[in-house]
């Protein structure tokens, strides 16, 4: 096994480990330890709400849950030679639930999908699923399934969802300020338009008095994907994979967690994916000025892992830029032509006998493949969504017998 440069115990919070991660992107949160190009190690990580919800039949969990604390990061691990405008190559070697281990938090022999409610967060869907649910799944291997969802197994593309390396002073305040003028075009919008920089509930790793003091007041909040990587929950970002990583401040600084024990394209319930706590193991490199000589200054670029589950059969949702609701056109939208193949896909598992509750929680969470499909065919952009038939325990197709409606239960409510 690699050498564990940062270790979780599950049966306490992020804030109580012996070695704290934190929850906010800025330069100044102390490195943890340090690696050197070519080294293996292992990152412990805790889920990413520090394990607010519960293995239980109730999303009141999920109603309530405190997305101030997010996201739990493992980190920041340093490594050595890396200077401003290199490239950090990440590879993942190996991850997954904690080993050996059952217990209350997630990633210990189980994981949640949640949708949240719209005044706290929302999902894709939100105008459609405004409440809180909650789809608990049973880890067996590579496979998960759910009392939530029955009728369903599949096999996971296990992958953590959040990674990146620190950014400097400059483009720290460079994300605050585009971000607050984005907010301040419609402040009162709910879900928000983003999320500035909070003092409440801050982790500023090892950071103590007017150092962790600076970073609760300019952290950068995790939920979205930035120049630096960050959330980009991409489902093929497992085993195998390779990241090259925009180097911003020295040692690099390396943090992230948030595990996935499976999710589909778009994460669409905001908390689509199955969340675990759970283990990474990565190898290192640089590549010194590789921003300049690639290109890269906005962005990671990022090499598929080849290990994912052998699903070749699928049925093909299609979505157009309308808002059938209310009969009207966009023009070349991929957001509204990819949320109607969603609801699409939705209506008719509904035929089966899942609720849409059920069935918005299977998208979220099962290997389904996204893609935009025609972004030229003035007005209509067309998306579709792929979702795999042999997750399934009964035939799903169309047939001309017409689809078997049976109870399959639900998913957990709010109270």
């Amino acid at each position: 096994m690699p050498k564990v440069v940062f270790s979780v115990d599950q049966s306490k919070s992020m804030r109580d480990q012996e070695v704290p991660g934190h929850n906010r992107w800025h330069p100044d949160i102390p490195v943890v330890a340090m690696v050197k190009p070519g080294d293996e190690f292992r990152v412990e990580c805790r889920e990413w709400t520090d394990a607010q919800l519960h293995n239980n039949d109730s999303a009141n969990d999920v109603r309530d849950v405190d997305l101030t604390v997010a996201h739990m990061l493992s980190g920041p691990i340093g490594v050595e030679g890396a200077e401003p405008g290199d490239l950090l190559v990440v590879d993942i070697l190996d991850l997954g639930p904690v080993p050996q281990q059952v217990g209350d938090a997630p990633g210990q022999g189980w994981g949640y999908t949640g949708v949240f409610a719209k005044v706290n967060g929302g999902g894709f869907l939100t105008d459609y699923f405004p409440d809180a649910y909650k789809a608990i799944w049973d880890f067996h291997g590579i496979y998960a399934t759910s009392r939530h969802l029955p009728g369903v197994r599949y096999a996971g593309i296990t992958h953590p969802g959040l990674f990146g390396t620190a950014p400097s002073a400059e483009l720290l305040a460079s994300w605050n300020q585009r971000e607050q003028a984005l907010i301040d075009t419609d402040p009162n919008r709910v879900p928000a338009l983003g999320l500035p920089p909070l003092r409440d509930n801050t982790l500023a790793g090892t950071a103590t008095g007017e150092v962790a003091d600076r970073i609760a007041r300019e952290g950068a909040r995790t939920v979205p994907a930035r120049e630096n990587g960050g959330n980009h929950d991409i489902k093929n970002f497992t085993r195998g994979a390779r990241v090259f990583y925009p180097v911003h401040v020295k040692d690099a600084k390396l943090s992230g967690g948030d595990l996935h024990f499976s999710q589909g394209d778009g994460e669409i319930t905001f908390c689509g994916a199955i969340e675990m706590g759970g283990f990474i193991d990565f190898h290192v490199d640089l590549i010194k000025g590789g921003m300049e000589k690639y290109g890269v200054s906005t962005n990671p670029i990022f090499m598929p892992g080849n290990v994912e589950p052998r699903y070749s059969e699928f049925m093909s949702f299609i979505g157009i830029s309308v808002d059938h609701d209310t009969n009207t056109n966009y023009y070349l939208d991929a957001t509204v032509a990819y949320r109607r193949a969603c609801l699409n896909a939705i209506e008719y598992l509904k035929r089966w006998g899942y609720t849409g509750e059920q069935a918005y929680l299977l998208l979220g969470s099962a290997p389904i493949e996204g893609r935009i499909s025609g972004i030229v065919d003035i007005p209509n952009a067309c998306c579709s969504l792929y979702l795999p038939t042999e997750i399934f325990d009964f035939d799903v197709r169309p047939n001309p017998e017409g689809p078997v409606k049976q109870d399959r239960g639900q998913c957990a409510v709010t109270s």
